[in-house]
């Protein structure tokens, strides 16, 4: 049952090849929206499951089909158009939350908050405006929030504003340079219809959209996605069809004979992907990827099996993780370990990736901060080989 669950799982994500030629909006609404944290996560799922190169993905960000926008959880995922005022309605809780938090400890007030967000708008156009020119631009209504600020990550009440107009959609963050794995962004006005989706409503669509993608799933799969309660997620599945496997997990039930009949593909299947690829981080469950041989070895003398998220970036076979990898810089190649015997298919997926990451990326980031020097120690284990 593990086997057949982790193909299909890999299936549904489109890592079979059944994506390939897609357009980025296309498998980001099929597979789930793709996690960004100013790394190269989603241009390796992309090009993972569609063949995607970094010019293609460019090209749909500036023209709106997807988008990087503050969603599940408060979180920033890569979203297709049509899941922008479902993303920004299911993620507006976080930016509140921490207006509330700045009245409680700072003494902003949210009127306070409401006059800068007026002032900001007021200074944005079509052209990115930076951070700094924003906050020349509001003048007073932008306030200094001192030490005490500083010690909550908050120097100016500012951030306060970007969110929230980010939230109902007024603004939109853009990269400077165009790509999303470099954490420099302008800001422009932009005016999205949310199309008054209310909460529950918002949450309920955020609930069929999860189980599509992720689906069997548990309930706790889905809360750890969502960031919802208990109560909020049990009442978000309530009007699905959901219907119960072993174990606990749930699936819709038009799905479940397309799900009994899927037979596993004999032949492997290889991709490389970000650690925080879809395939993993929908159920962040890292054991389901492992088998009970693998959960033993260690990464950095830690054991794969105690870990929350891959220690590095990810090789999945047919939804197994069989090996792990990263980007060394300075000799332009991919450093790897595997924990099957390397065939010529997986050193074929090898190769494709690094031409990809060499040509077009530059590097394969983890996060923003992620660099040549902080990531040598993770290279140094690949290279040594599994534990």
């Amino acid at each position: 049952m593990t086997e057949h669950l982790r193909a299909w799982w890999s299936h549904r994500q489109g890592l079979d090849g059944s994506l390939r030629g897609a357009a980025p909006d296309e498998v980001l609404a099929r597979t789930g929206w793709a996690r960004s944290v100013g790394g190269s996560g989603p241009y390796l799922g992309l090009y993972a499951r569609c063949g995607a190169g970094r010019e293609a993905v460019d090209a749909a960000v500036a023209a709106l089909e997807v988008h990087e926008l503050p969603s599940a959880r408060g979180c920033t995922y890569v979203l297709p158009a049509g899941d922008f005022a479902l993303g920004l309605t299911v993620g507006a809780g976080a930016p509140e939350g921490e207006i509330r938090a700045a009245e409680k400890h700072l003494g902003v007030r949210p009127a306070e908050v409401e006059e800068l967000c007026e002032a900001v708008t007021a200074a944005l156009g079509d052209e990115p405006l930076l951070p700094a020119a924003i906050r020349d631009a509001a003048g007073d209504a932008v306030r200094n929030l001192g030490d005490a600020g500083k010690k909550r990550g908050l120097t100016t009440t500012l951030p306060l504003a970007l969110g929230r107009l980010q939230a109902r959609g007024e603004i939109r963050r853009v990269p400077v340079n165009g790509r999303l794995d470099q954490q420099r962004y302008g800001y422009v006005r932009w005016g999205l219809d949310l199309g008054g989706l209310g909460e529950a409503e918002a949450r309920a669509e955020l609930a069929r959209r999860y189980f599509d993608w992720a689906a069997p799933a548990s309930l706790a799969h889905f809360r750890w996605f969502s960031g919802f309660t208990a109560a909020v997620a049990k009442a978000a599945v309530a009007g699905l069809d959901l219907v119960e496997l072993e174990g606990g997990l749930l699936m819709p039930g038009a799905l479940r004979e397309e799900f009994e009949a899927y037979a596993r593909p004999k032949k492997p299947q290889y991709a490389l992907l970000a650690g925080i690829d879809g395939i993993h981080l929908l159920h962040r469950e890292l054991g389901r990827l492992l088998d009970a041989s693998d959960a033993e070895r260690t990464f950095l003398k830690r054991s794969l099996g105690g870990l929350a998220d891959a220690p590095a970036h990810m090789i999945v076979d047919r939804g197994r993780l069989v090996g792990l990898w990263e980007y060394d810089v300075e000799a332009a190649e991919i450093v790897w370990q595997s924990y099957v015997t390397p065939d010529a298919a997986l050193r074929k997926a090898v190769a494709a990736t690094e031409a990809f990451v060499r040509d077009e990326l530059g590097d394969a980031r983890s996060f923003s901060l992620d660099s040549p020097k902080s990531r040598a120690p993770r290279v140094a284990e690949l290279r040594a080989g599994p534990g």
